[in-house]
């Protein structure tokens, strides 16, 4: 295996297994599921166990415990303690629920997550953290907390319920406290802002693949035992009866000078309303709880609701927020144990992570704009061994019909992207799974009378250009991680961020300058990239231009000159709605505010550095020492016309081309790719303008030169190549953006054979292009 091929190898993210080598005899009381969680648990060292409520996450992570070799520490949340050490007597494993450092015993220690800065983690050989979607804020006080205090304890579980498939940076905290991978990595390597949601990722299109590949080397995820290739047998959900309960109040109180109230149920209006409809909410919730005997789970949000509720209902016994967690433990446990009939309390409080199938009637006083905590309230009672139907009564004003039904969307958002979750991650095969690179690619080639188009990997296939053939090389490279064109692993927008990409490019770079003609030129498209503050851990610039600059001059090149390429800022903000950028964070505070982002088009040259490269070059110009250009490129010509005074209009084009910012670039003058899109692609319209092309062609090359782009896409370079009378010749790795290329050159011929000439000399061939179905105003 070669150098890159080893570098290859190395791109692919492997996860080593740090685990037990020999799993020991596991307890006959787990179920064969459980039995392959646990043993691939402990041969992993640190894994994530995402598994549906009900399904033994508890004697899973109480069973790994006990076979790592040292001291176990497992974190729950308030009141779970107690169930753990239930459950594991149930198992026959000890385990001890110690507040402080002080009260621990060798073995396993339960304590609860508030509990955390009263323990030394360094005693601990083993953590598992229960509920561990506590992990879920990308920026917390408590994720940050958990990563630093155990980043050094060599084995690790987290477990918790089948995480949103929407919530991402969930994903990467677990690998992050996992040792697996940090956060802000895996964002860089598999995601890209979401320009629709400020703040917000989505998976690259091509990266689903590999990053569910990914997540499945360290993570079993499992709704019920079939996902991971096990019989169901007793783990069937019973039936969930959601009733709607609507109370009809009075909206002529206060209406405010209006005809009658019209309530603001905006997620920052809401709790107005809801206040004011909390005793009529209350008095129907009474009549619920009080038609029987049953045992009940009232779940409010407000303390005004639990208040009211408190007053209509005198048997109900609360807990609160501000008790001491002794006594929201005690009042839990008599729920469990039947010495409380009916209980209310809020989600944050008593919302994950607890076993309450002693209960099967839930009761939601008014809701919140939040699924999660809908859905995580409900599965405390509707989960795996619950014997019977679970009811769950939602008692709503008839103003408040808006929040029932934004859950109730957000349910079927999330439903549809879980199953996709489930689709794209390999959970039959999880546990024994060993992934494989394959270094294979397609290779192709398609030629016309003046073109070559090569489909493969870029760097093998510049190695295969003769030496010193290459007139001009133009090419706009992937933008470090920025976009992501292929799930090959040979595709350079495929890295984990800078560092990686530009050792994967130092690979082109020395065989671009073997190629050049000596004294010939190579221009490269580029622009600074933006480093965030969720993902980066600080907002700024990342000077992509100039580590571009640094590596090409490090094998060889030149640093010949410079062009900036002006941008509206203002399209820029639309697009990706960069707050540097929103006139509203102007007005706060200016610091805020940045430039918009030009392109740059970098030009390096391969100097003759012997006789025989000497003898080599090859100027470029056009035969006539009174002219050098007789048409211009851009989107405004020179004053002078060229038939009148064809010296001065030439004078007048290199002005224009010489000067370091070209403002008349027509950003929307690109190659329509709308043909080479797949439906699983992301969308990017190729960043580099015809207009950018054509004219650095036109500067420096004469004609027949051969013109060369190693990232072809669809073959924007080509094209105005073959409209210049040079030659070209273009590696694409990815097939779908390689026939549309071919497609595009054969165009392009086709047209300069015609009778007209296809360029840029004839005002009448321009008019036509405006019409040109290969060339598309996009933005």
């Amino acid at each position: 295996m070669n150098k890159y091929e080893e570098f290859l190898k190395q791109k692919q993210v492997e996860n080593v297994d740090c685990g037990l080598v020999k799993i020991p005899e596991l307890n006959p009381m787990l179920f064969d599921f459980q039995k392959a969680i646990v043993s691939w648990a402990l041969r992993r060292g640190r894994a994530a166990v995402f598994a549906g409520c009900g399904s033994g996450k508890t004697p899973i992570q109480l069973e790994w415990a006990k076979h790592i070799p040292g001291n176990v520490l497992i974190l729950t949340p308030l009141a779970v303690s107690y169930q753990t050490k239930r459950e594991g007597e149930k198992f026959g494993i000890e385990a001890n629920i110690c507040r402080s450092q002080k009260e621990v015993r060798p073995g396993i220690t339960i304590t609860n997550y508030e509990m955390l800065d009263h323990f030394d983690s360094e005693y601990f050989k083993g953590i598992v953290l229960d509920e561990s979607s506590i992990l879920k804020n990308f920026t917390g006080k408590i994720k940050t907390k958990l990563v630093e205090k155990f980043r050094n304890t060599p084995y690790k579980l987290a477990c918790t319920a089948t995480p949103a498939p929407n919530d991402h940076l969930e994903l990467g905290n677990h690998s992050e406290f996992l040792n697996i991978m940090p956060s802000n990595e895996m964002i860089s390597r598999w995601f890209i802002n979401d320009t629709m949601q400020f703040g917000s990722y989505k998976l690259k299109a091509h990266a689903i693949k590999d990053f569910w590949n990914w997540v499945s080397s360290w993570a079993v995820c499992m709704r019920i035992p079939s996902d991971i290739g096990f019989p169901n047998d007793g783990f069937v959900l019973p039936d969930l009866n959601e009733i709607k309960n609507i109370v009809r109040v009075d909206q002529t109180k206060n209406r405010n000078g209006q005809f009658f109230r019209i309530p603001d149920m905006s997620a920052t209006g809401m709790h107005r309303e809801l206040r004011i409809t909390a005793k009529d909410r209350a008095n129907e919730v009474k009549n619920i709880v009080t038609k029987d005997n049953e045992c009940y789970l009232i779940w409010c949000h407000t303390n005004y609701e639990a208040d009211e509720l408190i007053g209509a209902i005198p048997e109900a016994v609360e807990i609160r927020g501000n008790e001491k967690d002794e006594a929201k433990e005690k009042k839990l446990l008599d729920f469990v144990d039947g010495k409380t009939r009916v209980l209310i309390t809020k989600p944050r409080i008593a919302g994950f992570g607890l076993n309450l199938q002693c209960c099967h009637n839930v009761v939601f006083v008014g809701l919140s704009y939040s699924y999660e905590t809908y859905y995580q309230a409900i599965r405390r009672c509707w989960r795996f061994g619950q014997k019977y139907p679970v009811n769950v009564y939602i008692v709503m004003a008839n103003t408040e019909i808006d929040l029932y039904d934004v859950i109730m969307n957000k349910r079927k958002a999330h439903n549809e992207m879980q199953e996709n979750m489930f689709n794209n991650i390999d959970s039959i095969n999880v546990l024994n799974k060993n992934l494989e690179l394959t270094f294979d690619y397609e290779k192709k080639i398609e030629k016309g009378s003046k073109w070559e188009m090569k489909l493969g990997d870029s760097v093998e296939l510049t190695k295969k250009i003769e030496s010193n053939s290459v007139g001009f090389t133009i090419f706009s490279p992937p933008f470090s991680s920025l976009y992501i064109y292929s799930d090959s692993i040979r595709d350079m927008g495929n890295s984990s961020g800078d560092e990686e990409f530009f050792e994967h490019f130092n690979y082109l770079i020395p065989e671009l300058l073997r190629v050049t003609i000596p004294g010939r030129l190579c221009a490269v498209h580029c622009k600074n990239l933006v480093y965030y503050r969720n993902q980066n851990g600080s907002a700024g610039l990342r000077d992509f231009r100039g580590e571009i600059i640094r590596y090409f001059k490090s094998h060889g090149w030149d640093y010949h000159s410079e062009i900036t390429i002006w941008k509206d800022p203002v399209i820029e903000m639309q697009r990706t709605k960069a707050q540097g950028l929103l006139h509203v964070a102007l007005c706060k505070d200016s610091t805020i505010s940045r430039q918009g982002l030009p392109d740059y088009l970098v030009i390096f040259r391969k100097w003759a550095k012997t006789e025989s490269e000497n003898e080599i070059k090859v100027p470029v110009n056009s035969g006539d020492k009174e002219k050098r250009f007789d048409f211009y490129i851009g989107e405004e010509g020179p004053k002078f016309t060229q038939e009148s005074d064809p010296r001065n209009y030439s004078i007048h084009v290199w002005q224009r081309y010489a000067s370091p910012v070209w403002f008349d670039i027509r950003q929307t003058n690109v190659l329509n790719r709308k043909a080479a899109r797949e439906s699983k692609d992301s969308k990017h319209i190729c960043p580099l303008q015809l207009d950018v092309i054509a004219r650095a062609i036109h500067l420096w090359t004469n004609e027949n030169d051969l013109v060369f782009d190693p990232f072809t896409g669809i073959g924007s370079t080509g094209y105005e190549a073959i409209k210049l009378n040079r030659r070209f010749v273009g590696i694409e790795l990815k097939k779908s953006y390689f026939n549309q290329s071919v497609e595009n050159l054969r165009e392009v011929e086709k047209k300069k054979n015609q009778k007209t000439l296809f360029n840029y000399a004839e005002p009448e061939t321009q008019a036509k292009l405006e019409n040109d179905p290969l060339e598309e105003d996009l933005i």
